[in-house]
């Protein structure tokens, strides 16, 4: 089975998830007393999207020894 669809979905999904998040952290930081919690909010889609970041540079030079 080829992860690379469902990967790159993913990732797309988190990319959004992670935008809404830095969207959220700026508009909180305009209030008088941000929650803390706010500004861990976008670290959880930011981490996943390191892993699958680095999964979809890492997979062309993957195939490319694949075929050599």
């Amino acid at each position: 089975m080829s992860w690379n669809k469902p990967i790159r979905q993913i990732h797309r999904w988190l990319s959004i998830a992670f935008t809404m998040a830095v969207i959220v952290n700026i508009v909180a930081m305009g209030m008088e007393e941000p929650a803390v919690w706010v500004g861990a909010l976008a670290l959880i889609p930011l981490a996943v999207l390191l892993l699958t970041g680095l999964y979809l540079f890492v997979l062309p030079y993957a195939n490319k020894r694949r075929t050599d």
